[in-house]
């Protein structure tokens, strides 16, 4: 057997390979690649993962027969009502309109309801905000009762309401004699109308704010408490901040519910049905030339 030369190498490598070559073996020593350089790592190329696979859904008959119900009961219980009032208020004309519009009992429901309407959001978004707080942040006997109590306008009829503010306020009820001895007349007046439009439009601002105020909590009160921020600074700096969406969303609930409003008003403060020849305060109120299309202008207008 021929021998080749062997690589100089450390000690300990050449006494393996002559262990090697004295068995007959003879192994080559291991080679060591040079380190690379970072522009030779940068020159690497990588191969590019596999896309992952997206589950598409398919359109079932299930599904589209879902689809397909929802799309109908809208159309029918939203558009098509809509869409009949804009035609049977233009039917008479534009001229029709406008002069129904223009007319005084039109006027005076339109500036009746705008009054009541921004009455309405600026009481209950106080008072709401205030009654939130004490609901949410406090703990005291009867707040179950105070919670159930301001939904009481949701689940009761808007009818029965009224009956109930005229067995309380009308002039045969507990305080309408003592009211109007002292000059003061709720009962069929525009402070009836007032009463009867915040009663039913209370709940809307509580709701939204003491759900958010549930949701936020009050961590952040505490720190600004615990670096001495007095409690009035805490609410305009922390609170009302963390708040302002459901603030916002309840005055938007509550001036498109007194906008709508009309079976409480119309009990408690409507004149147009106790006394037919008075003025009508309610913007619900009919015209008084009879004509159906004309009436139908000032409430389309009203409703949109």
């Amino acid at each position: 057997m021929s021998s080749h030369p062997l690589p100089s190498s450390s000690p300990g490598a050449s006494s393996r390979i002559a262990a090697s070559a004295s068995h007959g073996i003879v192994r080559p020593p291991p080679v060591i690649e040079p380190a690379r350089s970072t522009r030779e790592l940068s020159t690497i190329s990588v191969a590019p993962a596999a896309p992952v696979p997206v589950v598409v859904s398919r359109w079932t008959t299930g599904r589209l027969a879902i689809v397909a119900g929802v799309v109908l009961y809208l159309v029918v219980v939203l558009v098509l009502p809509l869409i009949a009032l804009v035609v049977e208020t233009v039917r008479a004309g534009f001229p029709a309109v406008v002069r129904a519009l223009s007319a005084p009992d039109a006027r005076f429901a339109m500036q009746q309801t705008l009054w009541l309407t921004l009455i309405a959001v600026v009481v209950n978004t106080v008072l709401g905000v205030a009654i939130a707080l004490v609901l949410v942040r406090h703990r005291f006997p009867g707040r179950r009762l105070l919670d159930a109590v301001i939904d009481l306008s949701l689940a009761v009829s808007p009818v029965m309401i009224g009956l109930a503010f005229l067995l309380v306020l009308g002039r045969e009820g507990w305080f309408g004699p003592a009211l109007e001895a002292l000059g003061g007349r709720v009962a069929f007046a525009f402070p009836g109308l007032v009463i009867a439009t915040l009663f039913v439009t209370l709940p809307y601002t509580v709701r939204e704010v003491a759900n958010v105020l549930a949701e936020v909590g009050e961590e952040e009160e505490q720190v600004a408490s615990t670096l001495g921020a007095s409690a009035w600074r805490t609410f305009w700096k922390v609170t009302l901040p963390n708040i302002r969406r459901g603030v916002l969303l309840g005055i938007t609930l509550t001036a498109a519910r007194a906008l709508g409003e009309f079976g409480a008003v119309l009990v408690r403060a409507a004149p147009s049905i106790a006394r037919p020849r008075r003025r009508p305060p309610t913007s619900t109120a009919p015209s008084r030339n009879g004509r159906w299309p004309v009436r139908m202008g000032w409430r389309s207008c009203l409703a949109w």
